[in-house]
């Protein structure tokens, strides 16, 4: 696991510990590690899409588990970040079905095209280029995630016009 020094401010609201113990709620007392999963979701959403080092601690001790049982999750799973990211996250499923239809030449049509590596953060803190594993959608190849929303069937000219989309503030993240 990579630890960063990136500092994160922790803020367990009220409004958000009370959706914390209702997702909670849902489980056995003697099975609350089973809520670890929707409320990494929940506190990554409320605090700029990633989990600081302190803040995974902090969700340990929320579920009373240890806090390399958060560590093992959030390091295994490309959903939570472990580093503040761009805005608008460019995730390219980079299994054999988009592989086979050009994804790793769009990745680098992209990358170029912003002028960053993959995992790196365009200087204006807009975009972040990434492969994960798949995304479950290979009848749709090439593809990726943007946000909560795939993008399907890509092109260099959709990618073009995804990227002036984000920049004309067209397509809506996450809401925190």
């Amino acid at each position: 696991m990579t630890h960063t020094n990136h500092k994160q401010e922790i803020n367990i609201t009220e409004t958000l510990m009370a959706r914390i113990n209702e997702l909670i709620s849902h489980y056995p007392e003697d099975k609350i590690k089973s809520a670890l999963l929707p409320v990494l979701h929940e506190v990554q959403d409320a605090h700029d899409n990633w989990l600081s080092l302190e803040l995974q601690d902090k969700v340990a001790e929320i579920l009373k588990i240890k806090p390399v049982e958060v560590y093992e999750v959030v390091s295994f799973y490309t959903m939570y970040n472990q580093k503040p990211i761009g805005k608008y996250m460019f995730e390219f499923c980079q299994t054999s079905p988009c592989c086979l239809n050009g994804v790793e030449n769009l990745m680098d049509y992209t990358c170029n095209k912003l002028g960053v590596k993959v995992g790196e953060i365009t200087q204006d803190g807009m975009f972040e280029v990434r492969g994960v594993e798949c995304l479950g959608a290979c009848g749709y190849a090439p593809m990726m995630q943007l946000g909560d929303f795939y993008q399907e069937h890509l092109t260099e000219e959709k990618i073009d016009q995804l990227i002036v989309d984000c920049r004309d503030n067209k397509i809506v993240m996450h809401d925190k």
